[in-house]
């Protein structure tokens, strides 16, 4: 089956419409919907040309503690040739509309819907559009925390469409999960990952564990439990859940439900 990629394109509501919204913001989970994506929300980043974005998470007190996630908008010939600022960042890119070009080690890649990057800290990478439509993707951000006797990571360079998926045992192939990194290389503190639920597809318990999570919802709709409130979403909404927020779903169709997921991961905790 094709993969179906949701991207925001702005705009602004008329008059007419009513205010009601499933915005949602809590200590323990946030739901930003799609409809809250317009022109008026957008940001702009230094040294990065014809480009705008959302920020959809970022630190902050009783949000986002571990990664910031945006959603790039490129116009034609836009694009950065100093594309990460902080020498301690690490990203991920993952293309959803659009092709881009991606220069990072003296290499060149094309990026087209579903292409991944994993850019490590300090890699110098640049990205232009250089095509005659609008490009847009999501750039995860995260300090990396180096360990003692462990390399860095290298850069990946793939395309979710090309990965097998890997079925959660049990599931008759109904939930599965696209691996861009190997779970057992402590080199990586943090997944980006695109789960798959089939129709009627659940996560049957509320998981309720340490990793934070930011979910992007690629297509399809389902009914998400969240904490301690069940909340509908679909194509192109988002979800932050803290740490050890109870979490569940039920992927009622008609279509598939898939979501870009990030997680903290492989690290001792923090004590101080």
């Amino acid at each position: 089956m094709s993969a179906s990629y949701f991207a925001p394109k702005g705009g602004h509501p008329g008059q007419d419409q009513l205010l009601t919204d499933r915005a949602v913001f809590t200590d323990a989970y946030a739901v930003i919907p799609k409809g809250t994506m317009r022109d008026i929300v957008t940001s702009f980043l230094p040294f990065w040309d014809n480009t705008r974005l959302w920020v959809i998470a970022r630190p902050l007190s009783g949000f986002a503690e571990t990664f910031s996630q945006y959603i790039m908008e490129v116009s034609p010939g836009g694009g950065s040739d100093k594309g990460e600022t902080d020498p301690l960042a690490q990203g991920v890119l993952f293309v959803v509309e659009g092709t881009a070009t991606l220069t990072v080690n003296g290499e060149t890649h094309a990026l087209t819907p579903g292409g991944y990057a994993y850019l490590p800290a300090q890699s110098g990478w640049t990205l232009h559009n250089k095509s005659d439509d609008m490009l847009r993707f999501h750039w995860i951000r995260k300090a990396y925390e180096a360990v003692d006797g462990l390399d860095h990571p290298e850069v990946i360079i793939a395309n979710e469409q090309e990965i097998a998926p890997y079925v959660m045992p049990g599931t008759d192939g109904k939930w599965a999960t696209t691996r861009f990194v190997d779970p057992s290389d402590m080199r990586h503190d943090m997944h980006v990952t695109v789960v798959t639920f089939e129709p009627g597809a659940v996560i049957p318990f509320l998981e309720t564990h340490v990793m934070e999570h930011g979910l992007y919802v690629l297509e399809g709709k389902a009914a998400y439990r969240l904490n301690t409130d069940w909340v509908e979403v679909e194509a192109g909404d988002y979800m932050w859940l803290r740490a050890f927020c109870p979490q569940a779903c039920y992927a009622g169709g008609p279509g598939r439900f898939r979501y870009l997921l990030y997680k903290d991961v492989n690290r001792q905790m923090k004590l101080r």
